[in-house]
């Protein structure tokens, strides 16, 4: 080959050099010291070169682990009109993509961190000299020295090592950027980055940052502002604290000039931002609707559903980035909650401070402090929570989870230091307010669909989790009686049956023997009679004429409870949620279609995909790419039929009756087609109503958390119906006035009222009270002509009931019959109104 060479005299040659080399140092290792010394050195080299292998290298995590790596996103749930409500976030968090970065952002971060980003592998030797230097110089000292990292060595540092200290984990994030710049491009390193850079005020991520700290979006920060973003790496706790906007201003301004030095921006415009103020806005929580108890309830299910925490899977709560569309209208949750809260207060009147929300022990430290902690607040009317500090005689200071603290008047005899209390300004001082002690829950569904509209579990998620809407199991008294009358209409019975009121006997075994009860007022009276006026004789006659298993299996059928067979549950003495009672009205309303009560409508994960969905109707035809001709294709009805679709209508129709008539009459000026059904329970110790229109049925209890007597005055018509009332005034064009349709096989008879015969003679009126009236029956079923005789002996009865009325002290026979429903007794009684109550 040219000039002489071959790879064979190349590869010769570099053999002998080598046997030379080795022969000499045989030669010389005995002799000369230098030689052996040299060959320690370079063993001792190799050797160490080694062990750092071992110890730093071996262990190190896989860098390729970043390229499918995802950013811990919180969740987001949005309304029923598609508006976000909530988050579930723990840190702020916000994934953008590199080209969602302004470009002077991304340079003003090079010029703070790492302005030779976009030329070195992964390691800036300069940076690295003057980090060791500065360790030398501060070694002993106390303080920590500049970390001289890279913008690669920081996402090393962030995603895989951690932020221990020490000279160990500098070397790991040496080797590891190293290998990040060989499986990652440099701008998915910087994606990484400005995502992921923890930047203070509980944000990771510069859009986070920017929404902390300016209430801006990325894309609408000023120069000055960049800047200011710029400099948190080195102190995201520091630089945007009260007391250290000088530092912060110098900082920012070094920023500027080396964006200048670096050719990134005119110092014209650099000057300009340098001129700029800081502009930080007050740290602010995240925008939420004001439905804890909804939202709290949407937590729960998804993370029984999709877990907590990243270690329970990709799709967790707190880092899945899950996109949540849930039932939440938030007008109708405003109007729920403040119908709830009015109620309570107009129950607790004027009955005075019932003590603290909570108690705080001063020996545990500042008592600001300690409430600071707690999660303890209240939304309402202006009022805020605070904390007793001091007190002397007559005289108090309140103070808050910001520490302030205030004067405070209109104190309670029993108020003391510690008390967590709720209080509203009152000029220059703080007033006590009370919170009412009763409590309750209150819930909106779409009958159509089963989907919750609102929820509020009480007077305010802030001041406890305890949600009694899905929580809290009650006696739901005569509220349950529409299914026992509906299981009578299922077994030969009609709305116009006559039913004995006077008198009922019944053997209860051979420990209690038989029972006999008298009802309020006595004779026979159509099946629409005893569910409008809540009637407890007849509601038992009709139990036991259908069969008690009959009744227990309609209302397990329906969601509402697993009973046993005892007449005690067709007056309301099993235990339910107004959830569940809602649920079971609105298949009355869904011609017998039971709809699960959900909050969820579909959940999606952080790449928009569809992972769970709560309505699973399948939809033959519709994803034709072209039509077909075909009639358009339409989903299945939802839910499962449990009912008899006349009889669900026929007893939504009596329920009309009970809000016309009966004793829901307060909600009868609402101009609205409303059905519904009050319910007053033993002592009393709840009351309730449950009711609405066939689209949307609310449902509403009160009663003490420890159930106790509520005052014979309770009522479910004059407490919990003025509730649903406020409600539908509140959100009145959420409400359609559409009548009841009913399905297939209803015929709509003329009757009277009074006896339930047929009319052929008269039309029924716009008078609620009027003697003639529509009623539903099934065919083949309607009641024969009523006749002259049947019409003086319905008067007759009446008047008898006026004289018997007289006779007894003039006290009404209703007055009577409004009675709570104490539960079962071992001793026999004549009194049914007292033993089994349940009327209202």
């Amino acid at each position: 080959m040219a000039d002489g060479f071959s790879p064979d005299s190349f590869h010769y040659r570099i053999r002998r050099e080598a046997s030379g080399a080795v022969a000499f140092v045989r030669r010389n290792w005995a002799a000369r010291r230098w030689v052996r010394w040299t060959g320690y050195a370079l063993i001792g080299v190799v050797l160490l070169w080694l062990a750092l292998w071992a110890l730093l290298a071996r262990d190190l995590p896989n860098a390729e682990s970043l390229v499918d790596y995802e950013t811990p996103l919180p969740s987001v749930v949005r309304g029923i009109d598609g508006e976000i409500v909530h988050s579930y976030a723990r840190e702020r968090r916000v994934q953008l993509q590199y080209e969602d970065y302004p470009e002077q952002l991304v340079q003003a971060y090079l010029a703070a961190e790492d302005k030779t980003f976009f030329s070195h592998g992964g390691v800036d030797l300069t940076g690295t000299i003057n980090a060791v230097f500065d360790y030398v110089t501060k070694f002993g000292s106390g303080e920590r020295a500049v970390g001289g990292s890279t913008i690669t060595q920081q996402v090393a540092k962030n995603l895989l090592l951690g932020d221990e200290y020490s000279i160990t984990r500098k070397l790991k994030e040496m080797l590891l950027a190293r290998r990040i710049e060989a499986v990652l491009s440099k701008e998915e390193i910087l994606t990484l980055y400005l995502n992921e850079i923890p930047l203070g005020r509980r944000s990771f991520g510069v859009q986070a940052a920017s929404r902390a700290y300016f209430d801006k979006d990325v894309n609408d920060l000023d120069l000055n502002e960049m800047a200011f973003l710029a400099i948190l790496p080195k102190a995201p706790e520091r630089y945007g604290r009260e007391g250290n906007e000088a530092a912060a201003m110098e900082r920012r301004n070094f920023v500027l000039s080396q964006m200048v030095a670096n050719d990134f921006v005119g110092a014209s415009d650099a000057d300009a931002a340098k001129s700029a103020p800081l502009g930080l806005v007050e740290q602010r929580s995240a925008q939420s609707a004001d439905a804890g108890y909804f939202i709290e309830e949407v937590r729960r299910q998804l993370m029984g559903r999709f877990g907590e925490t990243a270690e329970d899977g990709e799709n967790s709560v707190y880092a899945g980035g899950l996109w949540v569309r849930t039932s939440l209208n938030v007008e109708m949750q405003d109007a729920a909650r403040d119908a709830l809260r009015k109620g309570l207060l107009r129950y607790h009147g004027r009955r005075g401070w019932r003590g603290p929300i909570a108690t705080i022990d001063p020996a545990d430290g500042s008592l600001t402090r300690q409430l600071a902690s707690s999660t303890i607040s209240i939304n309402y009317s202006g009022w805020r929570v605070g904390v007793v500090t001091e007190r002397s005689g007559s005289q108090a200071t309140i103070g808050f989870s910001d520490g302030e603290t205030a004067p405070l008047v209109g104190l309670p005899n029993a108020l003391k230091v510690g008390d967590v209390i709720a209080v509203s300004q009152s000029g220059n001082n703080w007033a006590v307010r009370t919170l009412p002690e009763a409590q309750g829950g209150l819930v909106v569904q779409d009958a159509q669909l089963g989907r919750i509209l609102a929820m509020q579990g009480g007077f305010d998620s802030r001041l406890g989790s305890f949600n009694r809407a899905t929580q809290a199991n009650r006696q739901p008294g005569s509220t349950i009686k529409p299914f026992v009358y509906s299981t009578g209409l299922d077994h030969g019975m009609t709305p116009a049956s006559a039913i004995d009121n006077g008198r009922y006997c019944y053997y209860q075994g051979s420990r209690y023997g038989e029972k006999c009860f008298r009802g309020g007022r006595g004779g026979q009276f159509p099946l629409r009679y005893g569910l409008e006026q809540s009637q407890n004789v007849m509601t038992v006659q009709v139990a036991m004429t259908a069969g008690m298993p009959n009744v227990v299996k309609q209302i397990s059928e329906l969601g509402i409870g697993d009973y046993d067979p005892f007449p005690a549950f067709a007056l309301g003495a099993g235990e339910t949620t107004v959830m569940k009672m809602v649920a079971a009205y609105g298949a009355l309303a869904n011609h017998g279609r039971l709809n699960p009560p959900s909050v969820i409508d579909y959940v999606q994960d952080r790449r928009g995909k569809v992972i769970w969905r709560s309505d699973n109707r399948d939809c033959e035809r519709c994803n034709m790419a072209e039509w077909d001709g075909q009639p358009m294709p339409r989903l299945g009805l939802k839910g499962k039929q449990v009912m008899d679709a006349r009889t669900a209508f026929q007893t939504m129709h009596m329920l009309r009756g009970v809000v016309q008539r009966g004793t829901a009459t307060t909600l009868n000026s609402i101009d609205l087609p409303l059905f519904g059904k009050t319910g007053t329970t033993t002592g009393p110790k709840d009351v309730w109503f449950i009711g609405g229109t066939q689209r949307l049925i609310a449902g509403a209890y009160v009663g003490f958390d420890q159930p106790r007597n509520m005052g014979g005055y309770a009522q479910g018509g004059t407490i919990a119906a003025p509730i649903i009332k406020d409600l539908i005034r509140n959100s009145r064009d959420q409400w359609s006035d559409a009548p009841a349709v009913a399905p297939s096989g209803v015929r709509m008879v003329r009757v009277d009222r009074r006896t339930g015969k047929r009319v052929f003679d008269g039309w029924p009126t716009g008078d609620d009270k009027a003697a003639i009236i529509w009623e539903a029956f099934k065919p083949d079923t309607e009641p024969p002509r009523a006749t002259a005789a049947d019409e003086i002996a319905a008067r007759r009865e009446e008047i008898l009931a006026l004289i018997r009325q007289a006779r007894s002290g003039g006290s009404s026979t209703r007055a009577v019959t409004r009675r709570a429903e104490p539960e079962e007794r071992e001793e026999p009684t004549e009194d049914f109104v007292e033993d089994q109550g349940g009327i209202y």
